[in-house]
């Protein structure tokens, strides 16, 4: 169990990196775009052969995989849209937002991101004794480019290092509570069972790449977020051979 927290705590210690890169300097909003596109690429990679493949392999002809991976993608989508009306909510007048009235908005929405992820690291080293580094790694990147723009707002708004570092070790923590739930709540659950778990991960991760990651990506860093989210891609399939091999 303490193994499954400290990898939990590695993958998401991204969002403490993140918060300490944007702290001290200055990223342009195309460097971030740009990170976010390869984060992308990692993560399409991991749902593609880590969560989706695996799942399918394990319950072929029971039809799981495939509840698991719509109501995932669907849970994500209803959840999103219950933030995005809460960070709605929090705006000004006019509609203008700060980022400290959309503070519990955004927590809240990374957490969800966060989440399905951490699971999916926990039922890894529940069904093989090992982490996944591909799905360590597209964990660890994609949540990079977050707490980078994330912070970058907290800065500009007049919040201290100590407090972003804080609320980012909070997440990081409740998100390393999850991956010690991926490990220790499923030990008795069936293959059937598990494999729809993974689908609903890698659905709740794919809905939120299309509508939220992919976009942002594209719109801050242009063109160049698509050659980074195929290097992001090439990259973690590239470790998932060599896993595998």
């Amino acid at each position: 169990m303490l193994n499954a927290f400290f990898w939990g705590l590695l993958a998401t210690s991204s969002l403490l990196i993140g918060g300490i890169i944007a702290s001290r300097f200055s990223l342009s909003k195309k460097t971030i775009g740009i990170i976010m596109g390869f984060g992308a690429g990692t993560l399409i990679s991991a749902i593609s052969y880590e969560l989706i493949f695996e799942a399918v392999h394990s319950a072929r002809r029971s039809g799981f995989p495939g509840y698991g991976f719509f109501t995932g993608a669907f849970t994500f989508f209803f959840a999103d849209k219950l933030i995005a009306k809460f960070g709605a909510s929090k705006a000004g007048p006019g509609g203008a937002k700060s980022h400290s009235n959309l503070i519990i908005p955004m927590v809240l929405a990374i957490i969800l991101d966060g989440v399905p992820e951490s699971i999916v690291i926990g039922l890894g080293l529940f069904k093989g004794g090992a982490v996944s580094l591909a799905m360590l790694v597209a964990v660890f990147v994609s949540n990079l480019p977050e707490a980078i723009a994330g912070s970058t707002g907290m800065k500009q708004d007049g919040w201290s290092t100590k407090k972003i570092i804080l609320l980012w070790l909070f997440i990081a923590i409740v998100c390393s509570l999850s991956t010690v739930a991926g490990f220790s709540l499923f030990a008795n659950t069936s293959v059937l069972w598990l494999s729809f778990i993974q689908a609903f991960a890698g659905g709740a991760i794919l809905m939120m790449l299309a509508n939220s990651m992919i976009p942002e990506a594209y719109e801050h860093g242009g063109k160049l977020a698509g050659v980074a989210t195929v290097l992001g891609f090439s990259l973690s399939v590239s470790m998932i051979i060599l896993e595998n091999s």
